[in-house]
């Protein structure tokens, strides 16, 4: 079993940032490919950033410009960069090892 923490939610003012943090249990070597999904109320889960199989980056068109995926492998941590936050960026924001392995989530408001 693979854990993963998350940690950097709360609330921003809209144009702020927020850097969240996920920290897995196993080297990030071992285990399926990290991303970052995200759930807003009323809303279905959606891919908001991830590494490829290939080893790339994919960022929801929504988040493009904006947000920035990054890892530390000898702390087997994924990070999340978010900048420009508005008001369509309040979720709760997972963490997850290829859909399969899910962190608890953390909560990222944006307001005024």
């Amino acid at each position: 079993q693979v854990r993963l923490t998350e940690r950097g939610g709360g609330l921003v003012e809209p144009g702020g940032s927020l850097r969240l943090s996920c920290e897995a249990s196993a080297s990030l070597h071992s285990i399926y490919s990290m991303a970052w999904y995200r759930q807003a109320p009323g809303k279905a889960r959606e891919l908001v950033a991830e590494y490829t199989n290939a080893g790339g980056l994919n960022y929801a068109d929504a988040v493009k410009g904006r947000f920035a995926l990054s890892r530390d492998l000898t702390k087997n941590t994924v990070y999340l960069q978010m900048n420009n936050l508005n008001s369509e960026d309040t979720a709760v924001y997972y963490c997850t090892s290829g859909a399969y392995w899910w962190g608890q989530g953390t909560q990222v408001t944006v307001s005024s």
